[in-house]
């Protein structure tokens, strides 16, 4: 694996690959009484959280302490950010505190590329802008391939806000270098320009991708990065693109349906749906750990798992 995660292009099929493997390694703690190794004893992990996302830090700080490496949570609000500090200044002040790797969230697409210019540790991308979030991919890939194996010609559609959504183009890359075929279905005006060369299908029919898909993401509607009139209404939006009861009807027996979170029920995906055996989406929290927890071991060189697990 390269020092930096910052995109799911940085990832060969092979990188992916270990990360998965690692995870499925690392999962096994979580069924032990104490869900602890002691592989990063001794190193520290910055959260550098610029933008609000409780889920996301609780999982990178989780990760983290599971493999014993010391935590800084450090949040722009209320912080000499919100004083005017600029993210070079704030990455100078990590670099001297010493921080092994800088898990970043930030509005700006490009900022953890940024970042690693100024730092000697590793930089993990949480999420930048509408431009990537690599870590929900490889949880969303290690949670289908527990359900359904390997992801080798799988058939996935992603559902929604493709046009403000980091985790629609995160996913298209990694599942694409893992053999999967992807769809994005969405409303022609929830894409983003430049999708023609992306390295997937591109549909406006949920309906008619709904028989053939092996695995259904909902994305969700990200009414705050909304200055437009992208639809006419809610009601209109979920009727043409939310995934209710007799929607999964028409899936294949074996299809799981996903949510990177948080929801809006009742808008694209309806609360039945959300709760029932076929959804994911309370595994992908817990899988979230057990990918970031590969993330960080891999990048911050622990040692051999064989002799731990």
């Amino acid at each position: 694996m390269k020092r930096h995660l910052i995109s799911a292009a940085d990832l060969t099929r092979d990188d992916a690959l270990l990360i998965l493997d690692t995870a499925d390694e690392l999962a096994k703690i979580s069924e032990r009484s104490i869900k602890k190794l002691p592989t990063l004893r001794g190193r520290t992990v910055v959260n550098l959280f610029f933008e609000d996302s409780t889920r996301t830090r609780i999982s990178f700080e989780a990760a983290a302490k599971r493999l014993s490496a010391d935590v800084i949570n450090f949040s722009a609000k209320g912080s000499s950010v919100s004083k005017g500090e600029s993210l070079k200044d704030t990455a100078l002040t990590l670099e001297a505190m010493g921080a092994d790797a800088v898990v970043i969230r930030h509005g700006a697409s490009g900022a953890p590329y940024r970042l690693a210019g100024w730092v000697r540790g590793s930089v993990v991308n949480a999420g930048d802008g509408t431009h990537e979030h690599p870590t929900q991919a490889l949880l969303d890939a290690f949670t289908m391939r527990r359900r359904l194996g390997s992801l080798d010609g799988r058939k996935v559609t992603i559902v929604g806000d493709v046009l403000h959504s980091r985790v629609a183009r995160s996913n298209v890359l990694l599942l694409a270098t893992l053999g999967a075929e992807v769809t994005l279905v969405a409303p022609p005006t929830l894409f983003p320009v430049n999708v023609g060369s992306w390295p997937c299908e591109v549909s406006y029919d949920l309906d008619a991708m709904l028989p053939k898909s092996d695995v259904v993401m909902m994305l969700r509607v990200q009414r705050e990065r909304m200055n437009a009139a992208f639809f006419p209404t809610e009601r209109e939006y979920s009727r043409r693109y939310g995934l209710d009861r007799e929607r999964v009807a028409r899936m294949p027996d074996q299809a799981i349906v996903m949510h990177p979170g948080p929801m809006n029920r009742g808008m694209e995906i309806a609360a039945e749906v959300a709760d029932s055996p076929r959804s994911t989406i309370v595994e992908q929290v817990a899988n979230g750990v057990t990918a970031r927890m590969a993330v960080l071991y891999l990048l911050l060189g622990g040692a051999d798992l064989g002799g731990e697990i």
